[in-house]
């Protein structure tokens, strides 16, 4: 089986053990996409501890989880956001204001919407949660 898209794969896995109530979750392969990623949603509160196991192939991520996450899902096609944007995808992906997350790459790395609106910076959506 080949993978299109390792992040979807990674956050669909999230939300399935979560709806299952399942307190960890394996997913593989890693990579450093996922890494921040998750750093990001455990900043945030969504998800607790994750540790990075290499298994000589291509290794994998054990994310204990919290319970807290309603829906998540990877935003395709990958939009362009300018800084002044991002209240048009908000009410797109997120069911309220000030409800959920947009993750978002931007030059600066991986990060929030609401951490980009801040620092007055666009990039590209990548994941929305909550």
């Amino acid at each position: 089986m080949t993978l299109m898209d390792p992040l979807a794969n990674a956050l669909t896995n999230i939300k399935n053990n979560e709806l299952r109530g399942n307190t960890k979750c394996i997913i593989s392969p890693a990579s450093k996409l996922i890494g921040q990623v998750l750093r990001t949603m455990q900043k945030e509160g969504y998800i607790g501890e994750f540790e990075y196991v290499d298994d000589g192939r291509a290794g994998k991520f054990i994310v204990e989880l919290e319970g807290n996450i309603n829906h998540c899902g990877v935003i395709k096609p990958r939009h362009a956001v300018k800084k002044d944007e991002f209240e048009k995808f908000e009410k797109r992906y997120l069911p309220a204001r000030d409800f959920g997350i947009l993750i978002v790459t931007t030059p600066e790395g991986i990060m929030t919407h609401k951490e980009a609106k801040e620092k007055g910076i666009g990039g590209r959506l990548l994941a929305y949660i909550y």
